[in-house]
Order: structure tokens, then sequence, then C-alpha cells
């Protein structure tokens, strides 16, 4: 049995929300279902555009009197907390933002919470823990190989649509909730299967391409790039251009095959 470890996940922002109105507020706002948050205590969640394109993710977390959103760090939590004020109107919410907030990835200790994604990326919690600590590097291949996008490195802002980047895998989305902002279009791609492309885990004979760089095989335009560490890393692929990936003839293939 391996020895505990951590990761330290860089670039993390807390939003503290407190107030009676606290879940209603966001209930009408995010993709997932806020009121179960109270037994599971950790969900994660976006926001979207009226029209259903990415803003934001982030994971809630359920306190006593109080919800905290551990979200992108830096402009990207201030871009959230202003977005959130917006909607605030007379509701009795009071936000405030930290855009520097230390997240850690726990593995083989019954710390934290159990990150709601995928069981394969540990648990989450905020006090740094008593262990060896691992590289960032070991983290990101894990959630690539598990398709998991993370944030705007993978998504692209007002422009993503959370299907294609699988988040309906990821239980980030729940379909029996009432409205959010989003949500029809959200709906429609589910109910009629509309999406023609995925968000896929892909391994490259070289240096992967830079983020959002255009992805081409046998002269066509696959897809498109997103985030990667070392030789593996996520795109955007037509649907129509899978089998022609499982070859291992190509430069690139899909992780796994």
């Amino acid at each position: 049995m391996s020895k505990p470890f951590y990761i330290e996940l860089p670039n993390h922002g807390l939003i503290h929300i407190e107030g009676a109105d606290r879940v209603d507020f966001l209930q009408g706002l995010i993709t997932n279902d806020v009121t179960k948050l109270e037994e599971k205590k950790i969900l994660y969640a976006c926001l979207l555009t009226p029209q259903g394109k990415f803003l934001h993710d982030f994971f809630m977390h359920w306190g006593d009197g109080f919800i905290l959103l551990d979200c992108e760090g830096g402009d990207r939590a201030q871009d959230l907390y202003t977005r959130l004020n917006r909607y605030r109107l007379r509701s009795n919410v009071q936000l405030s933002v930290e855009e520097d907030h230390k997240t850690y990835a726990v593995f083989g200790e019954d710390i934290g919470l159990p990150d709601p994604r995928h069981n394969a990326l540990g648990n989450r919690t905020f006090e740094k823990p008593d262990a060896e600590e691992k590289p960032f590097e070991e983290w990101d291949k894990l959630r690539i190989h598990h398709k998991i996008p993370d944030g705007s490195r993978d998504m692209i802002v007002d422009k993503s649509l959370p299907l294609e980047c699988g988040l309906d895998k990821l239980n980030a989305l729940d379909w029996d909730k009432g409205c959010y902002m989003g949500q029809e279009l959200t709906a429609r791609m589910h109910y009629r299967n509309l999406g023609k492309k995925r968000l896929q885990a892909l391994e490259f004979n070289n240096t992967p391409p830079a983020p959002f760089d255009d992805i081409t095989l046998n002269d066509k335009t696959i897809g498109q790039m997103r985030s990667s560490c070392g030789t593996i890393g996520l795109a955007l692929i037509k649907d129509e251009y899978l089998d022609a990936l499982q070859s291992n003839e190509n430069s690139l293939r899909l992780l796994g095959q």
C-alpha cells in the first residue's frame, strides 16, 4: 500500500456566501442542485451565460451558516464575485472574495471531502496535510487521463458548452432541478443529443500543440487543443474523426488506445 500524499492545486480562490437566502440565491443561477449540498457537503457546479455557455466552474462546500465556492483564483475569482453580486438584488446574502486560497488534493488519507467529479482525484481540503507532497504534474496527468477539464485552461469563457466538455459525466449538472441560467439550451442539447464534438484525452508522439491551437490529421482540422502535461493533453475533437484516432500509425491517438 502506497504512503499517503498530497498535491497542492495552484490558482484557487474562495467566494464566501452568507445569509438566510444563500441556498435560494444560488439555486436559480447554477447548474447543480444546491438543496442537496447540506447532505453531500460538497458539489461541483457551473455558472453559465443565458445562452448556456461556460463562465465559471467551482466546488460548493457546506458550512454552518455559509457556503464556500472553491473557484479559480486571481482575476477569475474577482470576476465570479462580481457576476454573483449583480444577481444579489434584494436577497439576504452577503458575499466576499479571497483571490488566493490554498487548496489540496489528498490521496491515502481520510481527510477532506471526495472530489465529486471522479473518485480517482482523491479528496479536496483547504488544510495542508501532514504527508508527503508530490508535484502538480502527477495530478494534472491523472485528470487528463480521465478527461476532466480544469476550468478556463480547458473551457473557453462565453463560448464552451458544458456537454461538449463532458460536465454531464462529472456530476456538474442536475437534470431534475428547476430552472437556472442557461438551463434551456443545455437541456435541449442533452435530450436531443445535439453535440457533435467532445473533450477527449490524447497522446502525442511529440510535444502537443499550444492551448487552443487547431489540431490536424491527414491535412484535416479535427479539433482544437486545450491543456497538456508532457505528451498527453485534452482537446475538443469532432466526433466524426474519433475512429481515425484509433490508429497507432498517427502522430496522435486517443489516450489509452
